[in-house]
């Protein structure tokens, strides 16, 4: 029967349904979006293409391990973690005669793999896929045939891929000069090979052998095997017989050999895309969880309104012996019904918004192209039973009142809003206040960025929660203040006072949407500019050099910072990298000891950089802190990838935002990375730029910077990373925005009849049309106070966290951009369905039937 009921309410109340409709379907498509991407962290294929013809492939394990052992109650229970190392592991070159004596076995390749960018005079040549060199031996793994020319075999010699030849316009005889791991060097190309199959992700070239072992730097070690299996050997057959022969089997740094076959191989191959997995998987999870705590907040807002409009209807049931149970199924079953439509509608619109929004990660490269995009039916349905659940919670939420009083309260509450909101609703609202003032006191201890990020957004999220509860009394506070200036601006004003006034619960739904965005807009835009400031500053005043040399391409030749050096001057190489201490990843840099303090201060606390050698490590003070060190104390730690290493502290730092968390020894870093060449040159010379210039002419794509201009172009890359932060919560935002219009124009629509009375009694349109402006200002002005305090204590403390100073990121221009956009939205949304429904003749409205 109540269904039944449901579904004619539905059907003759489509207008008074469609604002919740339009939130619960935003919210499904924003969840079914952010399930597609934490499903392709978890599920995404990375599909190979180097070793697309190698049944199986051998590799070292690209993650460092670690097991705890818990003794509790006579029971022994252990727990094993893994976490990937930053660079490459690489393999011992003889395990290739193991593998040899496998039954089953046909041929081993050797594969090596390393940075190998071909240089234009103007850059790189093709900017949108990385360039990797090879030994021409192994061109049989993919496999490249050659179309046209001869292997290389002098070391001046260069097999080129056909994509890359047709891009640069090159052909057999022509020169190309290589950026690789060593000084770019000019070679001849003697061939163009082609792929068996489509090679879309990656550039190849091939040396001789004896050149690729020099550029890869790794000497009697390999990238990766390819086993190639004899006649009529099964491949899942192989990969058991080589797992089964190298059993324990380790690199001599300790890791083990995995075996691959199958989708198993493009991880192997593609470390970035598999590294990615976690990033999107954290981005999915960060992005839905946000999501489904403002969805909840939005649409229970909604419902609250809805249900806030149709009191007289509701109270008529009760007074008719309607049951309080009958009513609270009535509204689950109505919210069910519109929920499920919703839902579906939403869920269906979130695959292409999903897909879309891979695309633009992988554009803006925070993912990479390899790491395919996967679509199941899990996230449609996860939104879909989220969409349903969020519906029927929030009905039963805004049905608690009108459900429990008194048929004759409910009546009497119809025509007159309470003066006071519920005492539970104030003591919740209190205890939401309390949670969120804890939440901010937490995030101004929180010295990470992947700790203090959910909390951020989290805390913004519990604050304008205890405001839409509290929003009652915030309304009647807010017409204490401004009672009095709007009693002199005319009638316009007056009815505005008063309508604030006696509406206040009916106001404060649209206070909270409005304070949401604007709370969550201003940190989204402030709280990566508060850490990247931090940053950049303590790096400007750490750099003392005179100088900063970088480069267009992959880095600065360690052959560029030799021709630098001169009796007098000092030149400190810079390389970056990615270590572990025990599974927690800190960032690391790599600089030249000598002279180091006339190019670089980091602020030194304790012990001294004249120690630091191959063997010793500066920390930061956050790293001391957190690792428990000082000067003098061993670090067990991972080099990037996956050398354990325990050197000895001989310093520490204050500045470890603007310089990472340890500081090695330039020779030890580089020796551990895939790009060995360094990020930057920190020069101190008396010689001026176009000196250092003319020094530097024959390496390509080098430019000698003075250290503001160096400053500007990390300005720039910031700016190009915080780009990603802003799409993956703009979504967030849009959703936000699309609820404030959503919940105003429902606020407006509904006062149609109120009007028609105003009209009646000798208002002019004029007059009601300004009642609404003054309406939406005064709604705005609250929002904006509410909004902006929630995001200035949100990012104060995350900024006293993170850099140990109150000092957010605040751009005067944006923050008035941001309100004047959500005072916009507000007028618009207000002045559109408050001139329709004034369209409509006084005296036509007010004999209609309610």
């Amino acid at each position: 029967m109540m269904l039944r009921y449901a579904l004619r309410t539905v059907r003759a109340r489509k207008g008074g349904f469609l604002g919740a409709f339009f939130a619960l379907m935003c919210a499904a498509a924003l969840i079914t979006a952010c399930g597609t991407l934490l499903e392709t962290g978890l599920r995404g294929t990375i599909a190979t293409e180097r070793y697309a013809k190698t049944p199986v492939v051998v590799s070292a394990d690209q993650n460092v391990h670690q097991t705890t052992v818990k003794h509790k109650k006579g029971k022994t229970k252990a727990k094993h973690k893994a976490k990937p190392i930053a660079e490459r592991a690489w393999l011992p070159g003889d395990l290739a005669t193991e593998l040899r004596k496998v039954p089953g076995v046909r041929e081993v390749i050797p594969e090596l793999t390393f940075l190998a960018e071909p240089l234009a005079p103007g850059g790189p040549v093709d900017k949108d896929r990385p360039a990797y060199g090879h030994a021409w031996d192994s061109a049989a793994l993919t496999p490249y045939s050659l179309t046209t020319g001869t292997a290389p075999k002098a070391d001046g010699d260069l097999v080129i891929d056909r994509r890359l030849a047709e891009r640069a316009h090159l052909e057999p005889g022509d020169r190309l000069t290589v950026q690789s791991t060593q000084s770019p060097r000019t070679y001849r190309v003697t061939g163009i090979a082609a792929s068996a199959q489509e090679v879309r992700h990656q550039t190849a070239l091939f040396f001789s052998t004896a050149e690729a072992r020099r550029l890869a730097a790794h000497p009697g070690q390999v990238t990766a095997f390819g086993v190639l299996p004899t006649r009529g050997t099964d491949a899942a057959v192989l990969k058991r017989s080589v797992s089964t022969a190298l059993h324990g089997t380790r690199a001599p740094h300790g890791t083990t050999a995995q075996v691959s076959a199958g989708d198993g191989r493009g991880p192997v191959e593609f470390l970035d895309a598999a590294a990615a997995r976690t990033k999107l998987v954290s981005m999915g999870g960060a992005m839905g969880g946000t999501s489904l705590l403002v969805a909840v907040l939005v649409v229970v807002g909604t419902f609250a309104l809805s249900v806030q409009q149709r009191h007289r209807e509701l109270a008529l049931l009760r007074a008719i012996a309607a049951t309080p149970g009958q009513i609270r199924a009535l509204l689950g079953r109505e919210a069910l019904i519109v929920g499920a439509a919703a839902g579906t509608t939403g869920a269906l619109a979130g695959l292409p918004l999903g897909s879309w929004l891979h695309g633009r990660f992988v554009a803006m490269g925070a993912v990479p192209a390899t790491l395919q995009h996967t679509v199941s039916v899990f996230p449609p349905f996860a939104a879909l039973a989220a969409t349903l659940l969020g519906a029927w919670a929030a009905a039963r939420i805004s049905s608690r009142r009108i459900a429990r009083i008194r048929p004759a309260e409910a009546l009497a509450e119809a025509r007159a809003e309470r003066t006071r909101p519920a005492w539970g609703r104030i003591l919740a609202g209190l205890a939401l206040l309390a949670g969120g003032v804890v939440l901010v006191a937490v995030l101004s201890v929180l010295r990470t960025e992947p700790a203090s990020t959910p909390v951020t957004f989290l805390a913004v999220v519990v604050l304008a929660s205890s405001v839409a509860l509290l929003g009652p009394l915030l309304v009647r506070a807010a017409v204490a203040v401004l009672g009095g200036p709007l009693a002199l601006t005319g009638p316009s004003s007056r009815l505005a006072r008063a309508n604030l006034r006696g509406h206040a619960a009916r106001m404060a739904s649209v206070v909270t949407p409005l304070t949401l965005l604007i709370g969550m807009t201003c940190t989204v835009l402030f709280v990566q500019p508060t850490l990247g400031n931090a940053a950049r500053a303590q790096a400007r005043e750490g750099i003392r050099a005179d100088w900063v040399v970088a480069a267009q391409g992959p880095g600065v030749p360690a052959e560029a910072a030799r021709r630098l050096r001169t009796q007098h001057d000092t030149v400190t190489e810079v390389v970056r990298t990615t270590v572990r201490v025990g599974l927690d990843k800190y960032a690391a840099q790599g600089v030249t000891p000598g002279g180091l303090t006339r190019t670089w201060d980091p602020d030194v606390t304790a012990g001294s950089l004249t120690k630091l050698t191959e063997d010793t490590v500066a920390v930061s003070e956050l790293a001391a802190d957190q690792l428990h060190l000082k000067p003098g104390s061993p670090l067990k730690l991972t080099l990037g990838d996956g050398t354990p290493a325990t050197p000895t502290v001989v310093a520490v730092y204050a500045k470890g935002l603007g310089f990472g968390d340890l500081t090695f020894a330039h020779d030890l870093v580089a020796r551990h990375v895939d790009n060995p060449l360094a990020t930057s040159v920190l020069v101190s010379t008396a010689r001026t730029q176009t000196q250092l210039a003319t020094t530097l002419r024959e390496f390509p794509g080098t430019h000698v910077l003075a250290p503001a201009a160096a400053d500007s172009i990390q300005a720039a890359r910031q700016q190009a990373n915080a780009e990603v932060n802003y799409l993956a919560m703009g979504l967030v935002l849009a959703f936000t925005a699309i609820a404030v219009v959503n919940t105003l124009a429902m606020s407006v629509s509904e006062r149609v009849r109120e009007f028609a009375l105003l009209r009646l009694a000798g208002a002019t349109r004029r007059q009601v049309l300004g009642m609404l402006r003054t309406e939406a200002l005064s709604v705005l002005l609250l929002a904006t106070a509410l909004g902006s305090g929630i995001a200035l204590a949100v990012l104060t403390a995350f900024s006293v966290g993170m850099t140990g100073e109150a000092a957010p990121a605040v751009t005067p221009l944006v923050y008035v951009a941001v309100v004047a956009l959500a005072g916009l939205l507000a007028l618009v949304a207000t002045a559109l369905p408050g001139r329709v429904a004034l369209r409509v003749r006084p005296v036509t409205v007010a004999t209609a039937k309610e």
